[in-house]
């Protein structure tokens, strides 16, 4: 049975085989509870209340040793695991599963002030000090050699130990390193360039070095993308590589430590978390998630309207990632974190809500940072399973009563269940997400995460439930791809949406999609210009400028209305001509579109091509506008179908199918479900048992049905 919402491409067939952590239940199985424990900041006395909590609350595994480094090893010549072997044991014995971390996050400040040339430089050349997390160069052999031989004795110390169940790498690679400019980095990245282009002659073609007379000689010429001084503007396809850089070196290091692990116990899985909401999704994922035998991710919520749509949004990008096998949270909060500006708290029910989101959305692992609230340090005042204020508080009541209704989807059999995929899949591309950052675009207001995410919940509203798919993957079993400013466009890509396309698929082009390939140069003889013109073919438009809008600009219109009373805010593309068989859906109109001159210019078309169809939305639109407009961009009731202030979800299993509704609305909404399921959560939710139900704010319905054999295969297999 094939549930998967998107298969990886031809690239990524090396992938390693899906093995998920077993827990320390009788037959291995059941979704994974707890969360990130540090035993090491509170005394041994604690410890045996921490398990008589952990019991209390339905917790199975924890997460141990991310940031023990120091504990482990706390001079150069002076190993400890007792405290570790100790608190190990106490879990097992407890039926508490373990995923031990490498312990490599952050190393001891001994090492630092030992070896000073392992910390890294940011792009002013200046040391970025210790006493944070990360605070070394992933190119360094000299840390390389220190992370490695902990690895080691890790392996050694726990290969055996069932209790041990995986192995987590690192932590959050990435989060403090991502960007280096040390003199390790400067060599690892002309190595880098090297492999990538062969010759320096290629390199050259590829960066465009005749502008501003950045012509290279040799791969020893080749330089990083420091500060320049003033507003100094870098060469954008160096930039680009740059990203790329930092992203491999990462990857390499995470492969490193795995594989020192997997040399002496390769039994076990190995995973490392992800970063992926839609304000932190810094590395190419579709890349690394290849690379781990089963998918993590950390998630912390977006306060505001957007909260749970924002969870979806990006958990649908996750679960693309994991090719719609279960993931697992490795981390989200139960409440406020303390690094963000404002840090706002989670209303009553949320905590619950968002960790049933999760499961929703095909995890079958939820786990908070983290399991007791620290009492001193950078992160005392994040939210943890149990506060400050103990036992006896609303957030560990709300944690018990999570851990039952975990238990009970359990019991019913949803763990190991996939995620049945959408019709449409909006494609993302990390190495869009990195150049729409560049400063040397038409505008610098730009943000494809966002656009994929504006495009989510507007599809949303529409009662269309739409896949997150990395571009690199393949989406060609979809219905319908959205490309919301992928700015980033290969001839092979745009080659891809050509063929499906002209195989009957329905494709929708955001306004600054394709404008440059992946060597970040400009196709000529008009916009799109990817491929030479193919994209422009496809689609059945042309156009020659990008007229850019901004509040800023005193004395002209900001905003440009559209024929069906759309509004435009940012980016509008003068298109000039267009095909014969065009459609045009919209054009610019009104009094601030002849101030621009665009009055009557196609601002939304349609035009067929093969056995499918291609529409150009050539502006920008916000969440509201993509909602109106989806009827004419042939978006329609979905599978999905109900009300959309309801999100619903299908995992099925073998043999079982589990419907799930999310209330995304701050009133109770009627919902209606297959009479001849049986309800298994319904969380601030009235039901009668027999199909109808109230699910009420923050409400979560989670139904199962058993299937007939004829029904058990996915319709989209």
């Amino acid at each position: 049975m094939t549930t998967s919402r998107a298969t990886a491409s031809a690239a990524d067939r090396g992938r390693r085989p899906f093995r998920w952590p077993a827990l320390l239940t009788p037959d291995g199985r059941g979704i994974a509870y707890g969360g990130d424990y540090n035993p090491d900041q509170w005394p041994e006395g604690v410890w045996d209340d921490d398990i008589r909590l952990m019991h209390k609350a339905g917790v199975n595994t924890v997460a141990l040793g991310i940031f023990s480094w120091a504990r482990i090893q706390p001079a150069e010549d002076t190993w400890d695991f007792d405290w570790l072997d100790r608190v190990i044991g106490k879990l097992g014995a407890a039926g508490i599963a373990v995923d031990l971390a490498s312990a490599t996050a952050s190393a001891p400040m001994w090492l630092y002030e030992k070896h000073p040339e392992v910390l890294p430089r940011d792009k002013y050349g200046h040391v970025v000090h210790p006493g944070s997390r990360q605070s070394w160069r992933p190119t360094s052999p000299v840390f390389r050699g220190y992370a490695l031989e902990l690895c080691r004795r890790l392996a050694r110390r726990y290969g055996d130990n069932p209790t041990v169940t995986a192995w987590h790498m690192g932590n959050e690679y990435g989060w403090n390193n991502r960007y280096d400019y040390s003199d390790d980095a400067l060599a690892a990245f002309r190595a880098w360039c090297e492999a990538r282009y062969g010759t320096v002659d290629a390199l050259n073609e590829a960066w465009g070095t005749a502008f501003w007379s950045q012509h290279v000689n040799s791969f020893d010429e080749v330089l990083l993308p420091c500060h320049m001084g003033g507003d100094a503007m870098v060469n954008p396809a160096q930039q680009l590589d740059f990203e790329r850089f930092g992203n491999d070196m990462l990857l390499d290091f995470y492969k490193a430590e795995r594989d020192a692990i997997a040399a002496i116990c390769p039994g076990k899985p190995f995973t490392t978390n992800f970063m992926v909401s839609t304000d932190q999704c810094c590395m190419d994922y579709a890349k690394w998630a290849g690379e781990v035998d089963f998918v993590s991710n950390d998630h912390y919520f977006h306060e505001g309207e957007s909260h749970l749509d924002e969870l979806v949004c990006s958990d649908a990008l996750v679960s693309a990632l994991a090719l719609g096998k279960p993931w697992y949270l490795m981390e989200h909060s139960t409440s406020a974190v303390q690094w963000k500006p404002v840090n706002a708290r989670k209303r009553h029910g949320e905590l619950v809500r968002d960790a049933l989101a999760h499961v929703a959305m095909g995890a079958d692992a939820i786990n908070f940072f983290q399991w007791r609230q620290s009492a001193s340090g950078a992160e005392a005042f994040h939210s943890a399973m149990v506060p400050h204020a103990g036992e006896d508080s609303k957030i560990f009541r709300e944690v018990c009563e999570l851990g039952a209704m975990l238990r009970a989807l359990s019991d019913a059999g949803l763990q190991g269940s996939e995620l049945e995929r959408a019709d449409t899949a909006i494609l993302f591309s990390a190495e869009s997400e990195w150049a729409t950052r560049s400063k040397t675009l038409p505008s610098m207001k730009l943000n494809h995460w966002h656009d994929v995410r504006d495009w989510y919940r507007g599809l949303l509203d529409a009662r269309e439930r739409a896949d997150v798919v990395p571009l690199a993957y393949d989406w060609s079993g979809y219905r319908t791809v959205v490309l919301p400013s992928v700015l980033v466009l290969s001839d092979e890509d745009t080659r891809r949406i050509a063929a499906f396309v002209r195989g009957g698929g329905r494709v929708v082009v955001g306004y600054a999609t394709g404008l440059v390939d992946e060597r970040f140069r400009t196709g000529l003889g008009g916009y799109p210009g990817a491929d030479g013109g193919l994209l422009r073919d496809i689609l059945g438009v042309r156009s020659e400028e990008c007229n850019i809008l901004g509040s800023s600009v005193v004395g002209e219109p900001d905003t440009i209305a559209l024929s069906n009373a759309a509004v435009t805010r940012l980016w509008q593309n003068d298109v000039t001509s267009i095909a014969t068989d065009t459609q045009v859906l919209a054009t610019y109109a009104g009094r601030a579109a002849a101030e621009w001159e665009l009055d009557g210019v196609p601002a939304v078309t349609r035009h067929p091509y093969g056995d499918g169809e291609a529409y150009y939305v050539g502006c920008d639109l916000d969440r509201t506008d993509i909602t109106r407009l989806a009827p004419q961009l042939g978006f329609g009731v979905s599978s999905h179908d109900g009300d959309p202030r309801i999100i619903h979800t299908v995992r099925r299993g073998d043999g079982i199918r589990f419907d799930c509704y999310l209330n995304r609305a701050n009133e109770p909404v009627p919902c209606t479900y297959d009479p001849s399921s049986s309800p298994v959560v319904a969380y601030r939710c009235e039901s009668n048992g027999s199909g109808a139900a109230t699910i009420g704010r923050n409400g979560v319905l989670i139904v199962s049905t058993v299937l007939s054999s004829s029904c058990g295969q996915s319709r989209r297999g």
